[in-house]
Formats: C-alpha cells, sequence, structure tokens
C-alpha cells in the first residue's frame, strides 16, 4: 500500500500540471509576452573605447590618461608628431613639455612642428635660413622705399623752384608792360611841346607890345 502511493503521486502531479496548462493557455503566452518584453526594453551595454594619442600610436606604447603628448598630438594628426619626432625625438619633445607651464605648451609644440618642417626643407639652415631670406626681402624694400621717397622730395624741391621762377617771369613782364605804358605816353607830351615851339620859330614875328 505504502509503495502504491507514493507511485501514484508524482504520475498524478504530472498529469495535474499538464491539465493546468491546457486549461490556460494565456498564462503561458503572458509570461512568453512578459519575457520578450523585458528582453527588448533593455538598453545594450555601450563600451567607450579610448583610441590613444598620435604620439603614443607611432611610438607603439600605451596612452595613459594623462598623457603629456595626447592634447597636442590628437589621432587625427599623425604627420605632426611624425615630422616633430623625426627631428628632435620623443624623448626630448616630452621633456620640454614638461618643463613648461601648461599655457605655453601648445606655443611650444608649434615652434617645434615649424621648425621642424623648416629643417626638414633645408638640413643646413633650418628656418634659420628662412628669417635670414625674410630680412634680406625687408632690407631691399627699405632701399627701394628710401630711393622713392627720395625721387618724391627732388620733384617737390623742382616744382618749387619752378613756381619760383614762374613767378619772377610773371613780375619782370609786368614790370615791362608797366614801363612801355610810360615810354608810349612820355612821347606824346613831349611831341606836342616841339610843335607849339616849332610854330613860334616859323612865325619870326617879333611881338610888339601893343601899347606904346
Amino acid at each position: 500500500m505504502g509503495y502504491s502511493g507514493n507511485a501514484t503521486t508524482p504520475t498524478a502531479a504530472a498529469a495535474a500540471t499538464s491539465a493546468a496548462e491546457k486549461s490556460s493557455p494565456t498564462s503561458s503566452t503572458s509570461s512568453l509576452f512578459s519575457t520578450s518584453t523585458t528582453t527588448t526594453t533593455t538598453p545594450p551595454s555601450h563600451t567607450v573605447i579610448l583610441s590613444p594619442c598620435a604620439a603614443c600610436k607611432i611610438l607603439r606604447r600605451r596612452c595613459v590618461e594623462k598623457c603629456v603628448l595626447a592634447p597636442y598630438f590628437p589621432p587625427t594628426e599623425p604627420l605632426k608628431f611624425t615630422i616633430a619626432h623625426r627631428v628632435f625625438g620623443a624623448s626630448n619633445i616630452i621633456k620640454l613639455l614638461q618643463d613648461l607651464e601648461e599655457d605655453q605648451r601648445a606655443d611650444a609644440v608649434n615652434s617645434m612642428v615649424y621648425e621642424a618642417n623648416a629643417r626638414l626643407r633645408d638640413p643646413i639652415y633650418g628656418c634659420t635660413g628662412a628669417i635670414c631670406q625674410l630680412q634680406k626681402q625687408i632690407s631691399e624694400l627699405q632701399a627701394e622705399l628710401a630711393k622713392a621717397q627720395a625721387e618724391i622730395f627732388n620733384i617737390q624741391c623742382q616744382n618749387s623752384n619752378l613756381s619760383d621762377i614762374i613767378c619772377r617771369k610773371m613780375a619782370e613782364e609786368q614790370n615791362v608792360q608797366e614801363k612801355l605804358q610810360q615810354v608810349q605816353v612820355a612821347p606824346y607830351d613831349n611831341h606836342e611841346n616841339s610843335i607849339f615851339f616849332f610854330d613860334e620859330s616859323v612865325l619870326g614875328v617879333d611881338w610888339e607890345p601893343l601899347w606904346t
């Protein structure tokens, strides 16, 4: 009796479970819907990938969080570090940046890159050759400017002298015209006097007093 009761109990439980599942299909559907809903609503986990800076990538080393080179050599500008590294070397660049203040490091990096470019174009003189060439051009332009200013001064002097000459000529011409006018008036008066005396001589009459 005890064995038969133990054997029939699991069978009865399984039958009851299957009957309950058949009798309530909505419960199984709701459970599936709930699981599918939970899986779709959970947002996927985003993994942030930090790319190393151009300097660490070229040097093939790990880029730490507080890398000295990262702010000035971003991953999008690898050529910038390549040029500076070829001329100065990575250790010298790092040492120089560590010795400077943070507000001066950007200018220092730009200066190093500019000088490295000049050194690659002109391995002997570098940026000094460009500076000398610019100074030569400045000297030539200053000489041309001084020459032009001297020519302008000479032209101004010539214009002033010419105006003085013209004024003197005009004054002389005016004086000459005044003298000519005076000369033309004076002979006319002398001519009248001479005619008057000529008439007296031609008459030849001794004027006798009208009364004795």
